[in-house]
This record gives C-alpha cells, structure tokens and sequence, in this order.
C-alpha cells in the first residue's frame, strides 16, 4: 500500500475519475456512491456523474484543499470550518470515516466549505470517530498547528469526549488501517507504516 493510500484519483478539469483498490475495494465504491448521491442537496458533496464496476466518477468540485489553506497561515479558520460542518454531518446520523483538512475543499476567500469528499468509509457510528480523526491528522501532518484545535471542537459544538476516549478512537482507527494494509500486502510498506503510526499514536499524551 504505497504511501497508505487506498485509491488513486485524476481528473480533468471537468470530471475526477476515483478508481478503488485494495481490499473490499467493490464495497467501499458502493459505499462512496451511495452516500454520495443520498447527501446531495443536503451536504456539499461532489455530483455522481458514472459509476462502474471498479470507478467511480464525479463531476469536478473548485476549492482550495484544507491542507493547502493550512500551510497558507488559514488553520483556525479552517479548523472552525471544519468542526462546524461536521456537526451538520453528524447530526445526519453519518459518521465520514476520514474526516479531516485532507479530505475537504473550501472556497479560499471565505473559508465556506466547497466540497466534502472521500466518503468511501461512511458509516453509521459513533462521533468520537470523526473528532478523534481530525485531531490525529492536525497531530500527524501539523502538528505546529495542533494548539489551535480549540477551534474545531469549540465550532462542532455538541459535547466534545475527553481526551482518553479519543486517543482510543485514534488507536482504533490505527488498528483498522493496519489490518487493511497487511491483507493488502502483508509486510509491505504500507504495514510497516501504520505499525509505526499505530506506536506513535499510543504514546501520545494529551
């Protein structure tokens, strides 16, 4: 699993083309479609152009993603953003399964959200998930940006769980990517990565 990714995605301009791989790669297009074209009209998310056995195909969505605005000085708002639309997501019922900056495009005047993408783990389930999520990709790939999470939680507004129930979803989800590299390919690079992940995950303290 190069690089921990479970997909590869082009487009042009017009439309972007996401073809699904690893395991259960049928099942989780399935999921992505569906959900996509159940939330349309109620969420931003990107319109279902195609779907195929092995792809599926959008209509092009302009943004600037979270992780571009982030490195551009913008977290906070970003951040904000972020909390807020996934009190929207939750309130659906809906848990994302890799909500995060990663994963979203904004419109980079107002900070509104463009699109919320990548639903291929979408699942009924807990909020914690998706909290816990967000908080260990800002620790992961920003972590210079992590004292400014307080916007995120203060902006999701509901109840937000202590620190030692989201560094157990963090560790769980860890747990869940590792197993999925080493069916993929087992002692491959991408196991080795989240084996790494997963220890370094465990070793946080709040």
């Amino acid at each position: 699993m190069k690089h921990g990714y479970t997909n590869s995605t082009f487009g042009d301009g017009a439309l972007v083309v996401k073809c699904y791989q690893g395991p259960e790669a049928a099942f989780r297009l399935s999921t992505e479609s569906r959900y996509l074209r159940r939330l349309r009209g109620r969420l931003p998310v990107p319109r279902v152009h195609q779907v195929t056995s092995t792809s599926l195909t959008t209509r092009f969505v302009d943004g600037s993603h979270g992780q571009d605005l982030i490195d551009d000085g913008r977290a906070a708002e970003v951040f904000a953003e972020c909390g807020r639309m996934l009190a929207r997501i939750h309130r659906l019922g809906i848990v994302h399964g890799d909500y995060g900056p990663q994963n979203m495009l904004f419109h980079p005047a107002t900070i509104e959200t463009a699109a919320i993408l990548d639903w291929e783990w979408a699942h009924p389930g807990r909020p914690v998930e998706d909290l816990a999520w967000l908080e260990w990709i800002v620790r992961s790939h920003h972590p210079e940006q992590a004292p400014l999470l307080p916007h995120f939680f203060a902006a999701y507004g509901d109840d937000v769980p202590g620190w030692p129930d989201r560094q157990a979803a963090m560790v769980a989800r860890c747990r869940d990517l590792l197993d999925f590299c080493a069916r993929w390919e087992p002692g491959g690079d991408g196991e080795k990565l989240w084996r790494e992940r997963l220890d370094t995950t465990a070793a946080w303290t709040e």
